[in-house]
């Protein structure tokens, strides 16, 4: 009996995490006859489990959504992922989702086994969140459901949208995907008005809406959306020749605007944004490396003023 119940759990495990499953396929995972498989397919819809089964030689079957769907099954993994997921949410970019998120966590960590209750528990005291630097704009839960949705649905939507200069005009897009950075929420989009792709931050729009209009399915240019996010982040581009290989350069520089390119074994060409050049200037100097700057011009300039600050500190001060 309790290899017939662990059988049936795995079971309905696997068909949670798949939408469906060929009958054959199920079978082999479980180890087990297609006829015991189908006796199993039976105690779960004896306990209430919606279990859909299509006939034929690509038959096979899938657990059917539904609002009488009986508990979830989570194994240790997944409510461990889910747990820090929530913890994670309470303190993200979405507003109002961090009180819903310590909520939900709550009633996770009451139904959750004592060994997975302290991992969770030893995983939050022991990190340690750390405010990110400059303001983080938050966005409204709603409306990120609401650009997912016509996303998913291709439906035309109506917005206002301020630009950074404080414009402010009003769009009407075909939405494509929402993308995250971390720190901020963009949608990627079609824009019918200007006949292009355009990505627009979420928390400059207002009063989004779905007019009910279909379009059909379009794909941005290969790159466009990762290019589109960081192009408007970093104002100021440079090209910096650094003097060591480029294995020695990835250990010491990261970022999400940067790139490496292997010009020999002993040099690597560093390709980098920055919201100031004063920024870029601190960036590139503190690699700890000899270094070259191809352009732009300007950043030699703020190099050689920063040099001369940091040597002017290092001497006595005038009586």
């Amino acid at each position: 009996m309790a290899d017939t119940t662990g059988r049936v759990l795995r079971l309905l495990s696997l068909l949670q995490a798949h939408r469906e499953w060929p009958g054959p396929e199920l079978a082999e995972r479980l180890e087990v006859s297609p006829r015991t498989l189908r006796r199993d397919i039976d105690r779960l819809r004896e306990l209430g489990y919606p279990v859909h089964a299509t006939t034929g030689p690509a038959g096979g079957y899938r657990l059917e959504a539904g609002t009488a769907m009986p508990p979830l099954l989570l194994d240790d993994e997944e409510a461990v992922a889910i747990a820090v997921g929530l913890r994670t949410a309470a303190g993200g970019t979405v507003a109002g989702i961090g009180e819903t998120s310590a909520r939900a966590l709550a009633k996770l960590e009451q139904v959750l086994p004592s060994r997975l209750r302290l991992r969770v528990h030893t995983l939050q005291t022991q990190t340690q969140a750390v405010a990110p630097i400059g303001a983080t704009p938050t966005v409204e839960a709603a409306t990120l459901a609401l650009l997912a949705q016509t996303c998913r649905d291709r439906e035309r939507i109506r917005f206002g949208y301020r630009r950074r200069d404080g414009r402010e005009s009003a769009r009407v897009a075909d939405p494509y995907r929402l993308a995250c950075t971390g720190r901020r929420w963009y949608l990627v989009a079609w824009d019918t008005g200007r006949e292009d792709w355009r990505t627009y931050r979420v928390d400059r729009l207002t009063a989004p809406l779905g007019t009910g209009v279909r379009f059909p399915p379009r794909e941005p240019p290969p790159g466009h959306v990762e290019e589109s996010i960081l192009a408007p982040i970093s104002r100021h581009r440079a090209v910096v020749v650094v003097h060591a290989p480029l294995a020695v350069v990835a250990e010491r520089f990261s970022g999400p605007d940067w790139t490496l390119e292997e010009l020999d074994g002993h040099s690597c060409l560093l390709r980098t944004g920055g919201d100031s050049l004063e920024w870029l200037a601190l960036t590139v100097g503190q690699l700890g490396l000899d270094f070259t700057v191809r352009e732009p011009p300007e950043l030699i300039d703020h190099l050689r003023t920063l040099a001369a600050r940091l040597q002017a500190s290092t001497e006595p001060p005038r009586r």
